[in-house]
């Protein structure tokens, strides 16, 4: 009897952890991430171009789909040499609009069009997923389309909503010869 009771508590301390543990990262979460992403790079540009307020869209992309509130975000923007990484919500916000970082014109400011993603491949666990593959900008004033690589971390917030965590990017090689 006393086997069957421990057996019990057990077994109820397993299920009440469970529960309380958060849900495993989805590759559809992810999708999802990157087609907001895109889409605050859109319309933060779209703003830009009607004088509207592109800098309160730019602030709340980067409070809304990065982690720096909750902990560190590595970020390694596309366009960065002298001031390589960003890891303060200040400097990410710079990167995209301009502001403390003197190499910053603002990325999202080009502006563009459209942005795709086209993911290599996907690797999930419970509390954290990286997606590295290549990402599409379409210029909105030339209609060209820029090919850039990626790197993107994920962790669920407090909330339950996913967080950049690592944001890597970079032009492709060329070669020189």
């Amino acid at each position: 009897m006393i086997k069957g009771i421990l057996r019990g508590i057990i077994v109820m301390v397993l299920l009440m952890g469970g529960a309380a543990q958060a849900q495993p990262i989805t590759e559809e979460e992810i999708e999802q991430a990157q087609k907001a992403w895109a889409e605050g790079i859109v319309a933060i540009g779209a703003a830009y171009l009607k004088s509207g307020d592109y800098q309160g869209l730019a602030a709340e992309h980067v409070d809304t789909l990065y982690g720096y509130d909750e902990g560190t975000v590595l970020f390694k923007p596309t366009k960065a040499s002298s001031v390589q990484f960003r890891l303060t919500e200040e400097e990410a916000l710079s990167y995209f609009v301009g502001g403390i970082v003197s190499e910053d014109t603002g990325f999202a400011l080009q502006p563009w069009s459209m942005v795709r993603f086209e993911n290599a491949d996907i690797i999930t666990d419970n509390d954290s997923a990286v997606a590295m593959g290549n990402y599409y900008f379409k210029d909105a004033k030339t209609g060209k389309v820029v090919k850039v690589e990626y790197t993107f971390g994920y962790v669920r917030g407090a909330d339950g909503n996913l967080l950049i965590n690592l944001h890597h990017s970079a032009l492709p090689y060329e070669p020189t010869n």
